[in-house]
């Protein structure tokens, strides 16, 4: 299992259907919306833990 990078979400790397490649490692995520948000600004999700998690705003704010 993969962390998504956004939310923080457990995600199935054989069965995810939302994946993107960045600095040659491979990032796996539960909805094309943190897929989207992902791609838009890689770098910002490098640092620190998902973007989610502690997070006390819905989900649809993420993006």
């Amino acid at each position: 299992m993969q962390i998504d990078p956004i939310c923080g979400m457990q995600v199935d790397e054989n069965t995810a259907q939302y994946k993107s490649e960045y600095k040659g490692k491979s990032y796996y995520f539960c909805a094309p919306g943190c897929k989207k948000a992902f791609d838009s600004d890689p770098e910002k999700y490098q640092k620190g833990s998902p973007v989610g998690m502690g997070e006390k705003k819905p989900w649809w704010k993420f993006w």
